[in-house]
């Protein structure tokens, strides 16, 4: 090799930044450690925010208790689970079913009833007794409270898709006796647990 080779070779391989990495490059380095736990932790919140809302969406939802009609099966201020999926599915509901729906008056987001009697159904009061196509119900659950009429008049048809609600707690109880038969689509949820206060908790019934 001529000298004026290797002067060339040796300026070619010490010549400044040839392989020295960029003042850009080296800016652009791996996240540290903070960086990258912060996303994590953002990412982390991000998806258990999602799933809260699809559960509370399409499986369970929390309500709270707004007036004492269903007392004393459910208090004012308890706290209530109810299930969106099998009425989703198969889009019925049973005689004494404890549903949340949304209030026709307004003056409170949901309220929670029982249902007395669905679509097809006949519904009458009687001597301070409930009729269902001509039979008085068994209701162990309104503890002897009379049931009286409201301002819907009786006997009345529950229509199609559309159920019969009352209260538990019949003498405070704005229910279908005053606003009518409610549709099935305006039914939030099936209330099946009691969770708070600690001395409630359980199931419905």
């Amino acid at each position: 090799m001529s000298g004026v080779e290797q002067q060339s070779t040796r300026t070619e391989e010490s010549a400044p930044g040839a392989n020295t990495p960029s003042a850009s490059s080296r800016g652009a380095g791996p996240q540290t450690p903070a960086a990258r736990w912060l996303i994590e932790t953002a990412l982390v919140i991000l998806a258990a925010f999602v799933l809260a809302q699809t559960i509370k969406s399409f499986v369970v939802q929390p309500f709270v208790i707004p007036t004492g009609s269903m007392i004393p099966t459910i208090e004012i201020g308890n706290r209530v689970l109810a299930e969106k999926v099998s009425f989703r599915l198969a889009r019925e509901f049973q005689q004494g079913d404890i549903v949340v729906f949304d209030d026709p008056n307004g003056q409170h987001p949901e309220l929670i009833k029982r249902v007395i009697a669905v679509e097809g159904q006949t519904v009458d009061v009687r001597g301070d007794l409930v009729y269902v196509d001509g039979r008085p119900l068994e209701e162990p659950y309104v503890h002897g409270k009379p049931t009286t009429r409201g301002t819907v008049p009786l006997p009345a048809v529950v229509p199609p898709g559309q159920i019969w609600l009352m209260g538990d707690n019949r003498p405070s109880s704005g229910d279908s006796r005053y606003f009518g038969p409610r549709p099935v689509d305006t039914v939030r949820g099936r209330a099946f647990w009691t969770y708070w206060p600690l001395g409630a908790f359980g199931p419905l019934n």
